[in-house]
């Protein structure tokens, strides 16, 4: 980052129209571009308030060293200077760690096999291949998408650092190749989590026929795990090889690329299958209401898509999330020893330490995991019901107390030589973040859990209020969270910012802040587990989907051959019950991983802001009182934040109303629900998953655009004004998530609880817990679980459009600059009114006079004219 004076003169608007007419001007717009005349005339006044942004930058006092590269440029350590505890160098304790990581990915690959032979009825093993050949159809669409994306983070990459900066061919091609790299990786590790998932969601429902829940637990718990450590393996492989086997010089472009890449991945399949799952849960269960069925009735053409829907949100988007996540906070952790600490030998010593907890971890979460599996199998093996819920919440505790000790251990090892207390501070203020990840999921099933008072109290309110006390007790629940789960992380970020305070300031600058990157570090110490008890979730529930599909029960001679084949006699009453109860359970555990995905999200981007901080004043020693509510540009970027967050929330559940109303109008006029009608015609089914996948694709496609030139356009009007944005959409995100995730968790749940413990099916009780359930489908799997990656994509690549912009201001560029901040704020706001208008339903308000569909309201109609 540049070093950079701030001249504190901010001119009124009035003063500035005239010098900045040219750029604020919009062009007469021909009639058929009605809307995107529209969408620049709504863009104006914002455009204007650039305009009166509009000074010079910063001026820089050497010119000549204005473009260098930023982080891209940072020079690592040579780690061969490090010697731990017992001999052994920092390279060769990595070197081990690098064969950790292949045992890990070792592991999952031979979980993933052991899958695959696990007995599975043909009836089964038929629909959970269906569901992932449409899965399979689903990511292929998804990859050309991110294929596109690719190609605008790579023009800002290749303008800055090639022309501007001028870097080699070579070291350019390098930051692109390892951008590929990283959104590759979210790509594949989301490939790999379907495919586990659907081997594991037919072999759960089938192991559901002895009639014990044991093998209904332990099925989807290995699933999880095999995600989980493939997961965490590879990104920790791939760093791994960067920081040890490419050139010092070039290892900062490659973390920076790999990092862009994983995160641009991370965002689009989060959005498109947040969008895409929730469209196809809307329509499955508001047939419940509309016609009396079960919501996996095979007559519903839209229960393959729910299924895919499962997958596509619950499986693709936490995989390629975790992965972002594991690695974006491993980059800014990196960055941040770089640029913070003074000492190479320092430098090397904190890297190696880093990365050598990391690999104990790993470590620690299968030890976790085995010594979890083991008492469960003693104490459940031949009991006939089971508490779900207990053994994922003894895995969480176990996993962190291993995780705790591990990371004393190394810290000890790595960090010990140095004297002092060092290695106590920093394993203590990890641990801050270690025991967050275990009491987070805690405090999420308080608001969550089938078992939860906030739950049964929405239920309870149900039944005289219908749905409308049904929502507002759910949005108690949501809110309440938020509360409670802020307390706790500033807690635990305050205890972290109080040790910090001992010494760490002898060591470094900002020790506060790396005391934060240290806790979202500890957040995800335990990532194969957090991973596995989220994809616990989709697995159970579409082993329910899975058992109805697959019309078993109606199988002449079924008893005989399962006994026969298996040597085991169906249960089929205990199975069905026993499926509900899991999925509870699934239900409560995948809104347990949303707050500490969210929460790492934002405590890590405390760590990246500061790399660009470090950088506007000069090591922090000019220009901080522009970090301050005094100067106006900052307080504005705090409030502008607010703003996108929100225009975020409901631009992503504006996509999964239009895409549920076109899914919901497709069903209901291709149903049939006759005695010779078995199941939904294949024709039918793709239809409604191809409805999905339009909508959801549109979606991803407006909402990313508008979030990709907005933080071009906020960097380029002011750097502090992108500070107090970046700030703004940490914490307003952070609320709006938690709340929303909560909120959404506590009407899914207050809906089983009426199928599973009151048995209440097909009643005004269950109607309106369906109403809410469907309010909550989005809030928890789309707006609120996008939030995370969006946010880290947005200081990600921040670093970057600061850097362009202050380096063609020191080039004597500023027009240049103020005028494409304003070209981009149009762009975006374009995108950002598409994202309304061009996704709202396309239907009269009124009701055909004769009761039915009229020509121009079919189906087909609707869905053609939304292309």
């Amino acid at each position: 980052m540049t070093r950079i004076t701030h001249t504190p003169i901010w001119p009124p608007l009035t003063s500035l129209r005239s010098r900045h007419s040219a750029v604020c001007s919009v062009s007469p717009t021909p009639p058929r571009s009605r809307r995107t005349f529209l969408g620049a005339l709504g863009a104006l006044p914002f455009a204007l308030l650039l305009c009166g942004f509009a000074r010079p930058l910063p001026a820089v006092e050497d010119p000549s060293s204005n473009v260098h590269g930023g982080e891209a440029n940072l020079v690592l350590p040579d780690l061969s200077q490090v010697t731990v505890i017992g001999g052994f160098s920092g390279q060769t304790l990595l070197i081990i760690g690098l064969i950790v990581c292949l045992l890990g990915l070792g592991f999952g690959l031979a979980t993933y096999v052991q899958l695959k032979k696990m007995p599975v009825h043909a009836s089964m093993l038929e629909v959970a291949e269906l569901i992932y050949a449409t899965c399979q159809a689903y990511l292929k669409k998804q990859g050309r998408f991110l294929l596109i994306l690719w190609v605008f983070i790579t023009a800002v990459i290749v303008i800055y650092y090639k022309v501007l900066v001028g870097f080699p061919w070579g070291k350019m091609l390098i930051v692109v190749a390892f951008s590929l790299l990283g959104m590759a990786g979210s790509y594949s590790v989301a490939w790999f989590g379907i495919r586990v998932n659907t081997f594991a969601n037919a072999r759960t429902a089938y192991a559901s026929l002895r009639g014990k829940p044991l093998p209904i637990h332990k099925t989807p718990m290995k699933s999880g795990m095999s995600i989980g450590m493939v997961l965490i393996s590879l990104e920790l492989l791939m760093m791994l090889i960067i920081l040890l086997f490419l050139p010092n010089d070039v290892a900062g472009a490659c973390f920076i690329g790999f990092a862009i890449g994983e995160s641009l991945g991370a965002s689009a399949l989060r959005i498109a299958g947040g969008i895409f799952t929730k469209i196809a849960d809307i329509g499955a269960d508001l047939m419940k209401i509309v016609f009396k069925i079960d919501e996996d009735d095979p007559r519903n053409p839209g229960v393959i898509a729910d299924c895919t829907g499962d997958n596509a949100g619950d499986s693709v988007g936490p995989s390629a999330d975790g992965f972002e996540t594991y690695g974006v906070t491993g980059v800014a952790l990196v960055t941040f020893i770089i640029l913070a600490v003074n000492d190479p030998v320092l430098q090397a010593t904190l890297l190696v330490w880093v990365f050598s907890v990391r690999v104990a971890m790993i470590l620690a979460s299968a030890l976790a995991y085995a010594i979890n599996a083991r008492i469960v199998a003693s104490r459940y093996s031949d009991a006939t019901t089971m508490n779900f819920e207990a053994p994922l919440s003894s895995l969480v505790w176990f996993t962190s107390i291993i995780c705790i000790a591990a990371t004393y251990l190394m810290s000890w090892l790595v960090l010990a030589p140095q004297g002092g207390a060092l290695w106590i501070e920093l394993a203590t203020i990890v641990t801050c973040g270690t025991l967050a990840g275990a009491l987070i999921p805690e405090l999420v099933k308080v608001f969550t859990s089938t078992k939860s008072r906030h739950v049964r109290e929405t239920v309870k309110s149900s039944r005289q209020g219908g749905a409308s006390l049904n929502i507002l007790s759910g949005v108690v629940a949501g809110n309440f969270s938020a509360y409670w789960l802020g307390i706790t992380i500033v807690g635990l970020m305050g205890g972290a910012f109080l040790i910090s305070e001992v010494t760490l300031g002898d060591y470094m600058l900002a020790p506060a802040v790396f005391a934060f990157g240290l806790v979202a570090f500890g957040f995800l110490g335990m990532g194969p587990v957090t991973i596995a008890v989220d994809s616990y979730g989709p697995v159970t529930d579409n082993a329910q989907s899975v058992y109805e599909l697959s019309r078993i029960e109606a199988i002449d001679g079924i008893d005989e051959e399962v006994q026969r084949s298996d040597g085991f006699a169906p249960q089929w009453d205990n199975a069905k019950l026993m499926l509900e109860e899991n999925d509870g359970a699934g239900n409560t555990f995948k809104a347990t991983a949303k707050p500490v995905l969210i929460g790492t999200a934002v405590v890590g981007a405390t760590t990246m802001i500061f790399s660009i901080i470090i950088g506007l004043t000069n090591r922090l020693e000019e220009g901080l009182n522009y970090l301050s509510i005094l100067h106006a540009p900052f307080l504005l970027g705090l409030i502008m934040g607010g703003a996108v967050i929100f225009w975020f929330s409901g631009a992503s559940i504006q996509a999964v109303t239009t895409g549920a109303y076109r899914a919901v109008e497709f069903i209901k006029t291709s149903i049939k629900l006759d005695d010779d009608t078995e199941r939904a015609s294949e024709k039918d089914s793709t239809r409604v998953v191809e409805i999905c996948t339009q909508y959801a694709q549109q979606g991803m496609l407006t909402i990313f655009l508008a979030v990709f030139f907005a933080t071009l356009s906020f960097a380029f009007v002011e750097p502090y004004f992108f500070i107090g944005y970046l700030i703004s959409i940490a914490i307003f995100g952070l609320y709006q998530a938690i709340y929303m995730a909560n909120a959404g968790g506590a009407w899914d749940n207050a809906k089983k609880i009426v199928e599973v413990d009151l048995h209440a099916k097909g009643t005004a009780l269950h109607d309106a817990t369906i109403v809410g359930d469907t309010v909550g489908d989005p809030f928890k799997d789309t707006s609120s679980v996008a939030l995370n990656p969006i946010i880290k994509f947005t200081t990600l690549f921040g670093l970057l459009a600061v850097e362009l912009a202050v380096s063609l201001t020191g080039q004597g560029l500023s027009a240049l600059v103020y005028t494409l901040a304003v070209i981009f704020a149009l762009v975006s706001a374009f995108f950002v009114y598409r994202s309304f208008y061009h996704m709202r339903i396309q239907a009269p308000m009124e009701d055909p006079a004769d009761g039915e569909d009229s020509p121009a309201d079919s189906p087909a109609s609707q869905i053609g004219a939304q292309r």
